[in-house]
Protein backbone atom coordinates (compact mmCIF):
# COMPACT_ATOMS: atom_id res chain seq x y z
CA UNK A 1 0.00 0.00 0.00
CA UNK A 2 1.54 3.41 -0.93
CA UNK A 3 2.01 5.53 1.79
CA UNK A 4 0.32 8.76 2.13
CA UNK A 5 3.84 10.91 2.20
CA UNK A 6 5.36 9.08 -1.69
CA UNK A 7 5.81 11.33 -3.84
CA UNK A 8 3.21 11.56 -6.67
CA UNK A 9 3.52 9.90 -9.99
CA UNK A 10 4.28 12.51 -12.80
CA UNK A 11 1.58 13.12 -15.09
CA UNK A 12 1.57 11.65 -18.56
CA UNK A 13 2.00 14.12 -20.97
CA UNK A 14 0.83 14.14 -24.69
CA UNK A 15 3.07 16.76 -26.40
CA UNK A 16 4.01 19.05 -29.69
CA UNK A 17 7.08 20.26 -30.45
CA UNK A 18 7.10 22.98 -33.03
CA UNK A 19 10.04 24.97 -34.36
CA UNK A 20 10.01 28.07 -36.56
CA UNK A 21 12.53 27.78 -38.73
CA UNK A 22 14.18 31.37 -39.47
CA UNK A 23 13.83 32.01 -35.94
CA UNK A 24 16.26 28.95 -35.08
CA UNK A 25 18.83 28.98 -37.95
CA UNK A 26 18.74 33.10 -37.62
CA UNK A 27 19.96 32.61 -33.93
CA UNK A 28 21.95 29.60 -34.10
CA UNK A 29 23.97 31.41 -36.69
CA UNK A 30 24.09 34.35 -34.96
CA UNK A 31 25.50 32.70 -32.01
CA UNK A 32 28.00 30.34 -33.38
CA UNK A 33 29.22 32.55 -36.46
CA UNK A 34 27.62 36.18 -36.28
CA UNK A 35 25.50 36.37 -38.82
CA UNK A 36 21.70 35.61 -39.45
CA UNK A 37 22.20 34.74 -42.85
CA UNK A 38 21.56 31.31 -43.99
CA UNK A 39 23.91 31.46 -47.13
CA UNK A 40 26.75 31.79 -44.73
CA UNK A 41 25.98 28.19 -43.26
CA UNK A 42 25.06 24.59 -43.84
CA UNK A 43 22.78 22.81 -41.74
CA UNK A 44 22.46 19.14 -40.49
CA UNK A 45 18.32 19.42 -40.13
CA UNK A 46 17.59 16.24 -40.49
CA UNK A 47 20.53 15.73 -37.07
CA UNK A 48 19.55 18.81 -35.44
CA UNK A 49 15.20 17.24 -35.55
CA UNK A 50 16.55 14.44 -34.21
CA UNK A 51 18.24 15.82 -31.77
CA UNK A 52 15.31 18.45 -30.39
CA UNK A 53 13.10 15.25 -30.38
CA UNK A 54 15.77 13.48 -28.33
CA UNK A 55 15.65 16.46 -26.09
CA UNK A 56 12.11 17.13 -25.40
CA UNK A 57 11.82 13.26 -25.15
CA UNK A 58 14.17 13.45 -21.68
CA UNK A 59 12.77 16.15 -19.85
CA UNK A 60 9.09 14.93 -20.89
CA UNK A 61 7.18 11.97 -19.73
CA UNK A 62 4.50 10.90 -22.26
CA UNK A 63 3.87 10.71 -25.90
CA UNK A 64 5.17 12.94 -28.62
CA UNK A 65 2.28 14.12 -31.01
CA UNK A 66 4.60 15.33 -33.94
CA UNK A 67 7.25 17.66 -34.49
CA UNK A 68 6.14 20.73 -36.64
CA UNK A 69 9.00 22.41 -38.64
CA UNK A 70 8.05 25.66 -39.86
CA UNK A 71 10.09 27.19 -42.99
CA UNK A 72 9.48 28.83 -45.85
CA UNK A 73 10.25 28.45 -49.73
CA UNK A 74 9.55 30.07 -53.15
CA UNK A 75 6.03 29.99 -54.31
CA UNK A 76 5.46 26.99 -51.58
CA UNK A 77 7.35 24.52 -53.83
CA UNK A 78 9.96 22.68 -51.43
CA UNK A 79 13.59 22.70 -51.45
CA UNK A 80 15.59 19.14 -52.07
CA UNK A 81 16.28 19.28 -48.29
CA UNK A 82 12.81 20.31 -47.17
CA UNK A 83 11.20 16.60 -48.53
CA UNK A 84 14.01 15.34 -46.93
CA UNK A 85 12.48 16.72 -43.84
CA UNK A 86 9.17 16.14 -44.84
CA UNK A 87 9.80 12.60 -44.99
CA UNK A 88 10.69 12.10 -41.76
CA UNK A 89 8.76 10.23 -39.11
CA UNK A 90 6.87 12.33 -36.90
CA UNK A 91 7.51 15.36 -38.45
CA UNK A 92 5.05 17.92 -40.29
CA UNK A 93 6.67 20.56 -42.25
CA UNK A 94 4.52 23.42 -43.02
CA UNK A 95 5.96 26.02 -45.48
CA UNK A 96 4.90 29.39 -45.65
CA UNK A 97 6.19 31.89 -48.58
CA UNK A 98 9.91 32.83 -49.26
CA UNK A 99 9.14 36.62 -51.49
CA UNK A 100 12.01 37.41 -53.86
CA UNK A 101 13.64 40.05 -51.31
CA UNK A 102 13.91 36.46 -48.72
CA UNK A 103 11.21 37.33 -46.24
CA UNK A 104 9.05 34.73 -45.05
CA UNK A 105 5.20 34.71 -45.10
CA UNK A 106 2.65 32.89 -43.74
CA UNK A 107 5.07 31.25 -41.13
CA UNK A 108 4.23 32.61 -37.87
CA UNK A 109 -0.28 32.28 -39.23
CA UNK A 110 1.02 28.63 -39.57
CA UNK A 111 2.20 28.29 -36.03
CA UNK A 112 -1.13 30.09 -34.09
CA UNK A 113 -3.52 28.17 -36.58
CA UNK A 114 -2.07 24.84 -35.44
CA UNK A 115 -1.15 25.66 -31.41
CA UNK A 116 -4.97 27.09 -31.38
CA UNK A 117 -6.70 23.79 -33.31
CA UNK A 118 -4.83 21.35 -31.55
CA UNK A 119 -5.27 23.10 -28.13
CA UNK A 120 -9.04 23.43 -29.12
CA UNK A 121 -9.48 19.40 -29.37
CA UNK A 122 -7.37 18.75 -26.96
CA UNK A 123 -4.88 17.01 -28.77
CA UNK A 124 -2.04 17.92 -26.32
CA UNK A 125 -1.36 18.79 -22.73
CA UNK A 126 1.70 20.33 -23.50
CA UNK A 127 3.40 22.50 -26.33
CA UNK A 128 7.40 23.24 -26.83
CA UNK A 129 7.86 26.11 -28.80
CA UNK A 130 10.66 27.55 -30.34
CA UNK A 131 9.92 30.75 -31.40
CA UNK A 132 10.90 34.28 -30.75
CA UNK A 133 8.55 36.87 -32.46
CA UNK A 134 5.72 38.37 -30.37
CA UNK A 135 3.34 37.57 -33.00
CA UNK A 136 3.25 34.32 -30.64
CA UNK A 137 1.83 35.43 -28.04
CA UNK A 138 -2.14 35.21 -29.28
CA UNK A 139 -1.72 31.75 -29.91
CA UNK A 140 0.28 31.08 -26.61
CA UNK A 141 -2.46 32.67 -24.63
CA UNK A 142 -4.98 30.73 -26.39
CA UNK A 143 -3.72 27.43 -26.37
CA UNK A 144 -3.70 28.39 -21.99
CA UNK A 145 -6.91 29.35 -22.26
CA UNK A 146 -7.90 25.55 -23.15
CA UNK A 147 -5.56 24.04 -20.42
CA UNK A 148 -2.48 23.64 -22.53
CA UNK A 149 1.24 24.24 -21.24
CA UNK A 150 3.38 25.93 -23.29
CA UNK A 151 7.40 25.86 -22.76
CA UNK A 152 8.69 28.20 -24.82
CA UNK A 153 12.48 27.22 -26.04
CA UNK A 154 15.71 29.47 -27.29
CA UNK A 155 18.90 29.79 -28.47
CA UNK A 156 21.38 31.32 -26.49
CA UNK A 157 21.71 34.56 -27.54
CA UNK A 158 25.53 35.95 -27.88
CA UNK A 159 24.58 39.20 -26.31
CA UNK A 160 21.52 40.70 -24.65
CA UNK A 161 17.99 38.82 -26.34
CA UNK A 162 16.98 37.15 -29.40
CA UNK A 163 13.12 36.46 -28.03
CA UNK A 164 10.41 39.00 -27.53
CA UNK A 165 10.15 39.60 -23.66
CA UNK A 166 6.00 39.70 -23.48
CA UNK A 167 6.39 35.61 -25.09
CA UNK A 168 8.76 35.26 -22.51
CA UNK A 169 6.61 36.39 -19.80
CA UNK A 170 3.58 34.44 -20.99
CA UNK A 171 5.24 31.23 -21.81
CA UNK A 172 4.80 28.42 -18.73
CA UNK A 173 8.64 27.26 -18.57
CA UNK A 174 11.35 29.33 -20.61
CA UNK A 175 14.34 27.00 -21.51
CA UNK A 176 18.01 27.49 -24.02
CA UNK A 177 19.46 25.52 -26.34
CA UNK A 178 22.90 26.30 -26.18
CA UNK A 179 25.98 26.62 -28.32
CA UNK A 180 27.46 23.26 -27.43
CA UNK A 181 23.95 21.73 -28.57
CA UNK A 182 23.29 23.23 -31.87
CA UNK A 183 26.89 23.48 -32.90
CA UNK A 184 27.07 19.32 -34.45
CA UNK A 185 24.46 20.96 -36.47
CA UNK A 186 26.04 23.80 -38.08
CA UNK A 187 28.54 24.42 -40.54
CA UNK A 188 30.35 27.54 -41.82
CA UNK A 189 30.51 27.70 -45.64
CA UNK A 190 33.69 28.10 -47.60
CA UNK A 191 34.69 31.59 -48.14
CA UNK A 192 36.92 30.86 -51.28
CA UNK A 193 35.23 32.95 -53.68
CA UNK A 194 35.14 36.18 -51.11
CA UNK A 195 37.82 38.74 -52.59
CA UNK A 196 40.07 39.68 -49.19
CA UNK A 197 39.38 43.48 -47.83
CA UNK A 198 43.26 43.95 -48.23
CA UNK A 199 43.18 43.43 -51.58
CA UNK A 200 40.30 43.96 -53.13
CA UNK A 201 40.74 47.48 -53.87
CA UNK A 202 44.00 46.88 -56.30
CA UNK A 203 42.80 43.56 -57.70
CA UNK A 204 39.45 43.38 -59.43
CA UNK A 205 37.40 40.30 -58.76
CA UNK A 206 36.24 38.61 -61.85
CA UNK A 207 32.84 39.45 -62.29
CA UNK A 208 34.45 43.47 -62.40
CA UNK A 209 36.83 41.83 -64.67
CA UNK A 210 33.90 40.61 -66.54
CA UNK A 211 31.59 44.03 -66.56
CA UNK A 212 34.32 45.45 -67.84
CA UNK A 213 34.74 43.60 -70.97
CA UNK A 214 31.39 43.80 -71.72
CA UNK A 215 31.08 47.76 -71.31
CA UNK A 216 34.32 47.88 -73.34
CA UNK A 217 34.04 49.03 -77.43
CA UNK A 218 35.31 45.68 -79.55
CA UNK A 219 37.12 46.75 -82.49
CA UNK A 220 35.12 45.74 -84.98
CA UNK A 221 32.91 48.29 -84.71
CA UNK A 222 34.90 51.07 -86.47
CA UNK A 223 36.87 54.53 -86.33
CA UNK A 224 33.42 56.12 -85.46
CA UNK A 225 32.97 54.04 -82.17
CA UNK A 226 34.40 55.69 -79.12
CA UNK A 227 34.99 54.33 -76.18
CA UNK A 228 35.36 55.76 -72.45
CA UNK A 229 37.98 55.73 -69.47
CA UNK A 230 36.23 56.04 -66.00
CA UNK A 231 35.46 54.13 -62.73
CA UNK A 232 35.40 50.89 -61.95
CA UNK A 233 31.86 49.36 -63.76
CA UNK A 234 29.14 48.16 -61.58
CA UNK A 235 29.49 45.57 -60.30
CA UNK A 236 27.83 41.99 -61.84
CA UNK A 237 24.88 39.20 -60.46
CA UNK A 238 26.30 38.01 -57.38
CA UNK A 239 27.43 34.34 -58.23
CA UNK A 240 25.87 33.20 -54.76
CA UNK A 241 22.95 33.81 -55.46
CA UNK A 242 22.90 32.61 -59.49
CA UNK A 243 23.61 29.70 -58.01
CA UNK A 244 20.71 29.71 -55.62
CA UNK A 245 18.60 30.84 -58.33
CA UNK A 246 19.61 27.55 -60.86
CA UNK A 247 18.92 25.22 -57.77
CA UNK A 248 15.88 26.68 -57.39
CA UNK A 249 14.31 26.66 -60.83
CA UNK A 250 15.78 23.09 -61.28
CA UNK A 251 13.92 21.35 -58.53
CA UNK A 252 10.60 23.29 -59.05
CA UNK A 253 10.66 22.01 -62.48
CA UNK A 254 11.28 18.70 -60.86
CA UNK A 255 7.98 19.15 -58.68
CA UNK A 256 5.76 20.78 -61.20
CA UNK A 257 6.66 19.21 -64.79
CA UNK A 258 7.58 15.54 -63.01
CA UNK A 259 11.16 13.25 -63.05
CA UNK A 260 10.21 11.62 -66.18
CA UNK A 261 10.41 15.13 -68.35
CA UNK A 262 13.46 16.17 -66.63
CA UNK A 263 15.31 13.11 -67.11
CA UNK A 264 14.65 13.97 -70.98
CA UNK A 265 17.16 16.74 -70.33
CA UNK A 266 20.24 13.99 -69.20
CA UNK A 267 22.83 13.62 -69.45
CA UNK A 268 23.15 17.23 -69.97
CA UNK A 269 25.12 19.34 -69.82
CA UNK A 270 23.68 21.28 -72.71
CA UNK A 271 20.03 22.64 -72.90
CA UNK A 272 17.83 23.01 -75.47
CA UNK A 273 17.70 26.52 -76.73
CA UNK A 274 13.89 26.42 -75.70
CA UNK A 275 14.53 25.09 -72.30
CA UNK A 276 17.71 27.28 -71.53
CA UNK A 277 15.96 30.60 -72.63
CA UNK A 278 13.17 29.45 -70.44
CA UNK A 279 15.85 28.54 -67.23
CA UNK A 280 16.84 32.56 -67.81
CA UNK A 281 13.75 34.34 -67.85
CA UNK A 282 12.99 32.14 -64.54
CA UNK A 283 16.37 33.04 -62.87
CA UNK A 284 16.07 36.35 -63.74
CA UNK A 285 12.27 36.63 -61.84
CA UNK A 286 13.75 35.45 -59.27
CA UNK A 287 16.97 37.84 -59.61
CA UNK A 288 14.77 40.37 -60.40
CA UNK A 289 17.81 41.68 -62.48
CA UNK A 290 18.97 40.96 -66.75
CA UNK A 291 21.53 38.23 -66.59
CA UNK A 292 21.89 38.69 -70.49
CA UNK A 293 24.79 41.02 -70.37
CA UNK A 294 26.68 38.44 -68.01
CA UNK A 295 28.18 35.26 -69.87
CA UNK A 296 30.02 34.03 -66.96
CA UNK A 297 26.71 34.60 -65.18
CA UNK A 298 24.71 32.20 -67.13
CA UNK A 299 27.30 29.25 -67.03
CA UNK A 300 26.75 29.58 -63.42
CA UNK A 301 23.46 29.31 -63.45
CA UNK A 302 23.58 26.51 -66.10
CA UNK A 303 26.22 24.88 -63.68
CA UNK A 304 23.56 25.35 -60.42
CA UNK A 305 20.88 23.86 -62.59
CA UNK A 306 22.85 20.89 -63.53
CA UNK A 307 24.16 20.33 -60.04
CA UNK A 308 20.37 20.30 -58.76
CA UNK A 309 19.14 17.61 -61.55
CA UNK A 310 21.90 15.36 -60.87
CA UNK A 311 21.54 15.25 -57.18
CA UNK A 312 18.13 14.62 -57.83
CA UNK A 313 18.70 11.34 -60.10
CA UNK A 314 21.79 10.18 -57.54
CA UNK A 315 24.68 11.29 -60.84
CA UNK A 316 27.94 11.82 -59.67
CA UNK A 317 28.92 14.73 -61.41
CA UNK A 318 29.65 17.50 -60.01
CA UNK A 319 29.66 21.29 -61.31
CA UNK A 320 31.64 22.05 -64.70
CA UNK A 321 35.05 23.17 -64.84
CA UNK A 322 33.63 26.64 -65.94
CA UNK A 323 32.47 26.86 -62.32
Amino acid sequence: MMSEFAAPMPVLARYAVMVDVGYIYAAAGELLFGTSSRREFRVDAVGLIQAVTKHAGELFRGDLLRVYWYDAARDRVPTIDQRVIAQMAWVKLRLGNLNARGQQKGVDANIRADMEALARHRALSDTILIAGDEDMVPAVEAAQAYGVHVHLWGIEPPYGTNQAERLVWESDTVDVLDGAFLRPYFAKNPVADTPRPDIQATVPSPAQLFGERHTQAPAKYGRNHTTTTGPMPKLGPDRRHVEEAGEHVAHKWILTRGQDNIRDLLPGPILPAVIDKELLVEAEKELGQSLRPYQEAREWLRDAFWARVHREFGIGVGKSARG
